[in-house]
């Protein structure tokens, strides 16, 4: 199980970490997790564009390497892009070194100055050692489109039931996502647009 929206209490035992952006205009922050991926990567561009609509993607560096064009797109339509490892270990189960050099293997690839942990797991000793280098992003609201037992019409729901001004908001560009997050993400962009919303990335 995974929690939607992250509580409040979990923040101050991790506040070195980015959840959400402290603004009171009307901002959210889209990203996305696990790209870049033919098929899906570009319809997400695609999509976005038609809003005018800025996001940030967590990279894998095993997919830019392998899809480094589609990478380029990303940032030449103005997007941020953010490292998500190698090859998405997880931190709880990895040592530290081995776990450094995984994220410092994908900086050799592209530079950027955020870093989401797969997963979102993560530990004290690793977050020290990457925060020297990375600010660390997590999230305030995630989708569950990677979750095959629920519905797209469910992960749009769980968005636009939990975000709020400067929400940082996670969806997946990969093909296990793809159907459900296509779905909340066209959504979820109709919904907020229609209700005065910018869509920003993260810097």
């Amino acid at each position: 199980m995974y929690p939607v929206k992250i509580p409040a209490i979990v923040k101050p035992f991790a506040k070195d970490l980015l959840w959400a952006v402290d603004t009171q205009e009307k901002i959210l922050y889209l990203t996305f997790d696990d790209g870049p991926i033919p098929g899906v990567t570009d319809k997400v561009l695609d999509t976005l564009k038609n809003y005018n609509a800025k996001a940030t993607f967590f990279c894998l560096g095993k997919n830019v390497e392998q899809h480094r064009s589609l990478f380029e797109r990303v940032i030449e339509e103005g997007h941020t892009v953010g490292n998500h490892s190698y090859n998405h270990p997880d931190g709880w189960k990895t040592p530290l070194i081995t776990y450094a050099k995984n994220a410092l293997q994908t900086d050799k690839i592209f530079k950027a100055k955020l870093f989401r942990p797969p997963y979102g797991r993560i530990t004290l000793a690793q977050s020290a050692m990457l925060k020297k280098r990375f600010q660390i992003v997590m999230w305030h609201v995630i989708s569950g489109d990677f979750d095959q037992s629920i519905s797209k019409e469910k992960c749009l729901y769980n968005v636009l039931n939990n975000s709020e001004k400067g929400s940082i908001i996670v969806f997946h560009d990969s093909h296990k996502a793809a159907t459900n997050m296509h779905y909340a993400l066209e959504g979820t962009l109709k919904h907020f647009d229609a209700l005065g919303y910018r869509f920003h990335a993260i810097n």
